[in-house]
């Protein structure tokens, strides 16, 4: 008989280590995206064109690597959006040294591509694992973000200095650090991620079917996207990305009105980032002590306190607390929801509604990015801070009407018999 705590374990440290590489490599080319726009365009107002483009780029793959995880498996999806992710650095490098913007965009689009498939891989660290510990898997599969948030902008100053001492454009140099980091994670999945993760879920769910729904039956995405649990699960990671993006976005540039230095700036963000990736193994071990609500009402609670802080401030203090918070309540109700989410799926519908679900995240952080920018423009950041808390509010809304009906997941109970 399989191991399958092992290989449960031995698959959930490969994909923190495939989330460790690729946010390191996104992280890096996200810190100079909006410098290349600007250059390469001539036009400064294009400056934010490159990460919109990545942003709808991750937004569409996500669907589609959700069939195509279905159809040839968790492993050579993964595997094939990492070398994608190395195309696309080598395209947008090129085209910072040919400067051709609209082969930088290119290169973006399928770097968008790449973090998509990465992004998809904390659902696949939920599927081995059963109901009582998916809180957990999820979020030390996110935890990755921690590593390359630290990793990523420490790379762009000496890969810029070395590109330009070789004779190539300073900016240049950060798109090798992609090429490199998704091509050692595409190895690393192809290499370790086996037995692959859907065929684990499988085995599981035929060994424990009391905690799946609908084993053995197929729903179609418009039925499935009406289950209650289902739509409480979307909304609570949807609503959280929008918040978070739409408040973070506009941050550095509220303190630049404000007069605060770079430096200042760059301590904020810093802050908000520990509180996105830092505490996950808390939000995770939360999830399946708590409960899949209680966190979402945690999360949700945690993004309206810190946009209500943060719209009056202009000091460092204040605005520092309330990012970390805003990140921390994003933490929490981004893996609350995804757990929910997992726990709502037979295992042949795990792929495809994990795919939409991505998909409408990137839609929600277009819209946050953009939405914020035309708000701070008209209003400022006060009224920027309260539409972003009135938007928290939808998914404490149906957190707390889930918890009010009662309606657990099925797939979780405390202790679940083991294989």
């Amino acid at each position: 008989m399989k191991d399958y705590t092992r290989i449960a374990k031995k698959i959930t440290i490969v994909l923190f280590l495939v989330q460790s590489l690729s946010s390191a490599g996104f992280i890096a080319i996200f810190t100079v995206n909006a410098l290349v726009g600007a250059e390469l365009s001539g036009k400064p107002g294009l400056a934010g064109v490159p990460e919109a483009v990545r942003v709808l780029g991750q937004a569409f793959a996500s669907l589609a690597w959700g069939y195509t995880m279905e159809r040839i498996g968790r492993r050579r999806s993964l595997a094939m959006g990492q070398l994608v992710g190395v195309i696309g650095s080598a395209v947008a490098g090129g085209a910072v040294i040919a400067r051709s913007f609209p082969l930088f965009l290119v290169g973006l689009v399928l770097m968008g591509m790449a973090r998509a498939s990465a992004d998809l891989g904390r659902f696949a660290a939920a599927e081995v694992h059963l109901p009582a510990e998916r809180g957990r898997a999820i979020s030390n599969v996110v935890l990755g973000g921690t590593v390359g948030s630290i990793l990523g902008p420490l790379l762009v100053g000496p890969t810029g200095l070395w590109a330009f001492r070789i004779g190539f454009p300073e900016l240049a140099g950060p798109y090798s650090i992609g090429l490199l980091l998704w091509g050692m994670a595409s190895v690393l999945v192809f290499a370790g991620l086996r037995p692959d993760p859907r065929d684990v879920g499988r085995d599981l769910a035929r060994l424990n079917p009391h905690t799946v729904p609908n084993l053995g039956r197929t729903r179609p995405l418009s039925g499935i996207l009406r289950q209650p649990g289902v739509i409480v699960a979307i909304a609570a990671v949807v609503f959280a990305q929008m918040v978070m993006v739409t408040l973070m976005v506009m941050t550095s540039l509220h303190m630049k009105v404000h007069h605060h230095p770079l430096t200042a700036v760059s301590l904020v963000i810093s802050v908000h980032t520990l509180g996105m990736y830092a505490f996950s193994i808390v939000s995770g071990r939360l999830t399946d002590r708590w409960g899949r609500g209680p966190v979402i009402i945690l999360g949700s609670g945690l993004l309206i306190l810190s946009c209500l802080m943060a719209a009056p401030s202009a000091q460092l203090l204040p605005l520092a607390i309330a990012l970390f918070l805003l990140g921390l309540g994003w933490n929490f109700a981004y893996v609350a929801g995804s757990t929910l989410l997992a726990d709502q799926l037979s295992p042949t519908e795990r792929a495809k509604t994990q795919g939409f679900n991505d998909l409408l995240l990137g839609f929600a952080a277009a819209t946050g990015s953009f939405g914020g920018g035309i708000t701070f423009a008209a209003s400022g950041y006060w009224a920027l801070g309260l539409i972003a808390a009135s938007l928290a509010l939808i998914p404490l809304g149906l957190a707390l009407w889930w918890q009010f009906r009662g309606r657990v997941a099925p797939s979780a109970p405390a202790n679940p018999p083991q294989p």
